[in-house]
């Protein structure tokens, strides 16, 4: 078996964004950016874009 399978996942379970990923992200965003209130959703939404464009560089290589 190649190394790339020493997780267990599948190629497609490694291209899913899970919802703990882009959560943990956002709220990465909104601390630096001193915790603003009223913006949950804009913060989830570039996290989840973010999350997207890396794994697309990565599927690129």
């Amino acid at each position: 078996m190649g190394s790339e399978y020493t997780t267990g996942e599948s190629p497609q379970e490694r291209d899913v964004i899970t919802f703990e990923q882009i959560r943990e992200r956002a709220y990465e965003l909104w601390e630096r950016n001193h915790r603003p209130e009223g913006l949950e959703i804009e913060f989830w939404l570039i996290a989840e874009r973010e999350l997207r464009a890396e794994r697309e560089r990565l599927k690129g290589k």
